[in-house]
């Protein structure tokens, strides 16, 4: 793990990359790292996250200023630029029932080709994907997601790169971790090893590429 300012992190980030980004209507989400995009102008990009947030918040920023080209998401329902953005063409949007989504970042985390899944058996989801049965029961194959970057939040880390979440925050961060090639990290406190007592380690330092240790990062 390497210590970093937001804007040497970003700047690792090229046009046109994939980009997982935790968080949950913003709620874990790495604010810093996402006003630094902004700031930098990454355009192009195939983002993969939870959901479109709201207009200037979280991920929403990134809508607000078109540097998406691709989004994969579980909904986008509160996100009328993104909606618009989407009926016109000038974004392409992959939505994934949520179960699904995370099982297959799991599985690109894990090293695996995918999951087995009943859920959208029979229906449009299911155009063009393997059809599986186990048992006498259809299943959908559903590959696994990776990204180039995973832009990931904590409540803390420490200087190895230790992390551990707070609550609800938690949410997709750990699975994006394990699921891309390069992660970085904002956390609300650095502090050093050993404060996070290794029970409570959530995300092992092994996973963390970079860690933003700029104030307030």
């Amino acid at each position: 793990m390497r210590a970093v300012s937001v804007e040497e992190a970003v700047a690792m980030i090229p046009t046109g990359a994939s980009v997982m980004v935790g968080g949950f209507m913003g709620v874990g989400t790495p604010e810093r790292l996402l006003d630094e995009i902004v700031r930098q102008s990454k355009n192009g990009l195939t983002l993969i996250c939870n959901d479109a947030a709201t207009p200037g918040k979280g991920i929403g920023k990134l809508f607000d200023a078109a540097l998406v080209s691709r989004l994969t998401a579980t909904h986008i329902g509160l996100n009328p630029k993104v909606q618009q953005r989407m009926l016109a063409k000038q974004i392409s949007v992959d939505l994934i029932p949520q179960g699904t989504f995370v099982e297959r970042i799991r599985a690109g985390g894990c090293g695996l080709g995918g999951v087995l899944t009943p859920t959208g058996v029979g229906t449009l989801v299911a155009e063009g994907k393997r059809q599986i049965e186990v048992d006498g029961k259809p299943f959908l194959l559903e590959t696994a997601i990776r990204a180039q970057f995973a832009l990931v939040h904590a409540f803390l880390a420490d200087y190895l790169g230790n992390l551990s979440y707070a609550l609800t925050a938690r949410n997709f961060n750990p699975v994006m971790a394990m699921a891309a090639d390069t992660v970085i990290v904002t956390a609300e406190h650095i502090v050093p090893v050993g404060v996070i007592a290794p029970d409570h380690v959530v995300t092992p330092a092994p996973l963390v590429d970079y860690l933003v240790t700029t104030p307030n990062g």
